[in-house]
């Protein structure tokens, strides 16, 4: 006779996360290290088991700002504030990465965090927009670099190879991320897929309307849950001494307006989307929908023409 196991008949396995839709102190990384992890401990003492927080969210994505870029030339003003910014990045591996770490494990979730990334071994100084793991024992367990920075980000953020597509086991199942735009991507959906991700998390700085589709499609797409998370910030927050601060004349006085959500496997939203606010939205998460989505779409099993398609990923460096 089989082993009877420890989930009772018809009994639900749920588990509550936590969308961090803040601001950050912007160019501030140890003030935003700060709000971050007073939010995850927030977060923890309303019961989340899981906690995401926004793209580039240490120490901003600096949104209206070109850093004295235009084509084919660049000025020194902005290679200052380049530098301001870089400074502010987070070293991996770094103090700061160790103090990520320690607040999962002090309030036991997993956490995803957006920052800005530079080398913590001082090899090169190339930025990467990142998305950092952790676990509730403490433990740092990956990290997911954007791929394809979108327009004008390539001037700011380097590209990345196959080897961070990560996929981190947590204890409700794989975790996996892709980063704004890199949802457009549909070979890069489907490698999340095959890897078998059920917690979607897609931090992001897209606030338009049209976004909030591409979420709820790759929740059907992939019978997973989507997990979104963007920033709200004003223009008043951004440091006045900056060089480019002109730049920003042009830019309305809500800078992002948001639009985080959770939403389940059958493309329903379960919390959000948020608009014009920082806020932390709360959803408590059924994961039996997953299985029973996959019932009659399973896009990388039964729904699958492997016979016909299939999909090489080089993930070594």
């Amino acid at each position: 006779m089989w082993p009877k196991g420890d989930k009772k008949m018809g009994e639900t396995k749920t588990v509550r996360v936590a969308v961090v839709q803040a601001a950050p102190v912007i160019f501030d990384r140890e003030r935003t290290m700060e709000k971050a992890i007073g939010l995850i401990a927030e977060a923890a003492g309303k019961g989340a088991k899981v906690v995401v927080f926004p793209e580039a969210f240490i120490p901003c994505y600096p949104r209206g700002l070109n850093f004295g870029f235009s084509m084919g030339s660049r000025t020194m003003e902005g290679r200052k504030d380049f530098q301001r910014f870089y400074d502010n990045c987070v070293a991996v591996p770094g103090p700061d990465v160790d103090r990520l770490a320690r607040a999962a494990g002090e309030n036991g979730v997993y956490l995803a965090m957006g920052i800005n990334e530079k080398n913590g071994n001082g090899l090169d100084g190339t930025i990467h927009c990142c998305v950092l793991f952790f676990g509730p024992d403490g433990r740092f367990l990956g990290r997911h670099r954007k791929l394809k920075p979108t327009g004008s980000e390539r001037t700011i953020w380097g590209e990345d190879d196959g080897s961070t597509l990560t996929v981190v086991d947590t204890d409700y199942g794989k975790m996996g991320a892709l980063i704004c735009w890199e949802n457009y991507m549909p070979l890069a959906r489907t490698a999340l897929y095959q890897k078998g991700v059920k917690l979607y998390i897609a931090p992001t700085a897209d606030q338009r309307e049209e976004y909030q589709c591409t979420l709820r499609h790759i929740a059907i797409e992939g019978r997973c849950f989507v997990i979104a998370c963007n920033q709200y910030v004003e223009k008043n927050m951004y440091p006045e001494d900056l060089n480019g601060y002109r730049e920003l004349e042009s830019q309305p006085e809500v800078m992002c307006r948001g639009g985080s959500c959770v939403i389940n496997p059958f493309g329903q939203y379960l919390a959000g989307p948020s608009f014009g606010c920082e806020e932390m939205l709360l959803a408590d998460l059924d994961l039996d929908e997953v299985a029973r989505g996959k019932a009659d779409l399973d896009v990388v099993g039964h729904y699958a023409r492997p016979d016909i398609f299939e999909l090489i990923v080089h993930e070594k460096i």
